[in-house]
């Protein structure tokens, strides 16, 4: 049986034209050899698989070579190549820094590059993972390192370069050694499936690629793996199945959700992604990539920065056209939070959910303009019971019913003639249309009224008053007491009691002192401006009166006094409870 060889050894370049994604340093490092312009020392520093050793050894190999070809490579057929090729040659010495990192071993180290080279010009040591020797070896390095014997040249390879002292880098020449982009992965793969007879779908190899996180070896690794668990084809839900990837399908599934503010679908999906033993971090940080690439396919300029198949891309930009850039930047700021949260949080599952939320609402807490001709009939929202006046009933829209906590669906969907147009309009709405809004509030559906610009300008119907309902009156009434500030003590008089009629549309509110009263009065203009456009009635007027029997006795009992101010002001008590207050 023949030994297998992985692909990370199998594949691994041999010249500096077969090393992927380092041009730059590739090309420097042969016009230092055609010119004969060798340092000698070099630190080779960057992530992890991206070709740090892989150049150093073609570098060691290519500067003793005898027969040089024209670009600057090694010939690999003369001794010195041949016996580098053949893992025998004596003018290569590699260092594993990790587990030689003491004093003792860099002076073996330094006794040993006294002796000159057996074959060609250059004795070439590199230390691997150089970061990991102690203090007092880079210490005992130094001189060397700066002076050494002519035929004597260091390659210092490390993921840490933060790690290595001052001292030690100035005297190199750094390399920086980038991350091997998911183009360039994917290339290699390819040719690497296409040497070993298997046949891959691409967007399987792009998952490799985002898996080895620019990491050449990583993605070799992977791709083994994956040869092993699906044989000669691979696709791409074997690939996430086998390498434990989120698939692409939740997100645009999510997504689509956040942008019909489905809050329910949204967290099912959620779910069922924890169901199939996902992190809930990944999730979040998969989410952020996702709305980063919607946004990215907004402009054709810079789809280029997409980093998926192409099956995959195509998605990415038909659902990029539905989303509004004023939902994917809030929606980054919203995933952006949750990850950073996500570690301190002691319930992480309902830091997600909530971040879930809140994306759902992003579209959902836009109000919904519209239009006259779209309004339907009032009845549907506040049925009519007939002559408001009379107080006598009559049946309502058909398919309807009264709106006492909520509004029949069915009704709302009605379609009605144009309705009465205020003369107050909105600066945003065109000419011959009212913009309307209809919110519901804690389960009671109420149409909101537009607010004029100035809340002391009354707002009075173009057309004949509608008639409303007694019902619909108090709907109304306490759709306004749900929007003014609680602190005020008009506020909660106004949320506990009701107006009495005392003529058609005349409504008498009674205060127990003038303090609320004037309070009330500074509300009145605005109260009646809601009342008349949500009733439609610009024939709703209010007055106010003080009752001199409802006073509170400046004499007596100071708990009977006490109580009867509680009574008549909620607050007051909700303010002595508390504070814990108690009377002296």
């Amino acid at each position: 049986m023949e030994n297998f060889i992985v692909s990370a050894r199998k594949y691994r370049p041999s010249t500096f034209k077969s090393v992927v994604g380092q041009n730059a340093l590739t090309t420097t490092l042969r016009n230092a050899i055609q010119t004969n312009h060798l340092a000698h020392a070099y630190l080779f520093c960057g992530p992890r698989g991206v070709g740090k050793t892989t150049c150093a050894r073609i570098f060691a190999k290519t500067i003793n070579c005898q027969q040089l070809t024209a670009d600057g490579e090694a010939c690999n057929q003369c001794e010195s190549c041949v016996s580098f090729n053949e893992q025998r040659s004596y003018n290569i010495h590699e260092l594993d820094a990790a587990s030689n990192n003491g004093v003792d071993d860099i002076r073996s180290l330094i006794d040993q590059v006294r002796i000159p080279p057996q074959i060609g010009q250059y004795s070439v040591y590199i230390i691997d993972e150089v970061h990991m020797l102690s203090p007092g070896a880079f210490n005992a390095f130094l001189k060397t390192l700066e002076e050494p014997p002519a035929h004597a040249i260091f390659i210092l390879a490390t993921t840490e370069k933060h790690k290595i002292i001052p001292t030690i880098l100035s005297r190199c020449q750094i390399y920086d050694f980038n991350r091997i982009t998911i183009a360039d992965t994917v290339s290699h793969l390819r040719y690497v499936a296409s040497s070993e007879n298997v046949s891959i779908d691409e967007n399987a190899l792009n998952i490799i690629a985002q898996k080895s996180d620019g990491g050449m070896r990583d993605a070799l690794s992977i791709f083994d793996q994956l040869v092993s668990f699906c044989g000669t084809t691979i696709d791409y839900q074997s690939a996430i199945q086998n390498l434990n990837v989120l698939d692409y399908e939740y997100y645009f599934k999510l997504t689509d959700a956040f942008l019909q503010g489905d809050v329910t679908n949204s967290l099912l999906i959620f779910n069922e992604i924890l169901n199939k033993g996902f992190d809930g971090h990944h999730f979040v940080t998969g989410l952020s990539s996702h709305f980063r690439d919607l946004l990215v396919c907004k402009d054709p300029a810079t789809i280029e920065l997409m980093e998926v198949g192409a099956d995959i891309g195509k998605r990415y930009i038909a659902q990029a056209q539905a989303c509004e850039t004023d939902f994917l930047i809030p929606a980054l700021k919203i995933t952006t939070d949750c990850d950073m949260g996500y570690r301190i949080s002691n319930n992480k599952r309902l830091l997600v959910e909530l971040s879930l939320i809140r994306l759902c609402q992003l579209t959902s807490a836009k109000k919904k303009i519209i239009t006259d001709e779209e309004l339907p009939p009032l009845q549907a929202v506040f049925p009519t019971t007939g002559n408001a006046t009379s107080g006598t009933s009559t049946p309502t829209v058909q398919g309807s019913t009264p709106a006492t906590n909520s509004v029949s669906t069915a009704a709302l969907t009605q379609k009605k003639a144009p309705a009465p147009q205020p003369i107050v309009r909105s600066a945003a709405a065109p000419a011959g249309k009212r913009p309307i809004s209809i919110s519901i509030n804690r389960g009671t559906a109420t149409q909101a009224s537009t607010t004029p610009a100035n809340p002391h300008q009354e707002v009075l119907a173009e057309t004949a008053d509608e008639h409303y309902s007694q019902e619909a009156f108090e709907l109304a009434w306490k759709a306004y007491a749900q929007k003014i500030p609680t602190i005020a003590s008009a506020a909660s008089y106004i949320r506990s009691t009701l107006p009495v009629r005392t003529e058609a549309h005349v409504y008498e509110i009674s205060f127990s002192n003038i303090f609320q009263e004037n309070e009330f009065k500074t509300l009145m203009t605005d109260l009646s401006n809601h009342m008349r456009q949500t009733l439609r009635n610009s024939a709703i007027r209010f007055v106010s009166k003080v009752t001199e029997a409802s006073e509170v006795p400046r004499t007596g009992n100071p708990e009977e006094i006490l109580r009867k101010m509680m009574e008549e002001n909620p607050a007051l008590e909700l303010l002595k409870n508390t504070l814990k207050l108690e009377i002296d």
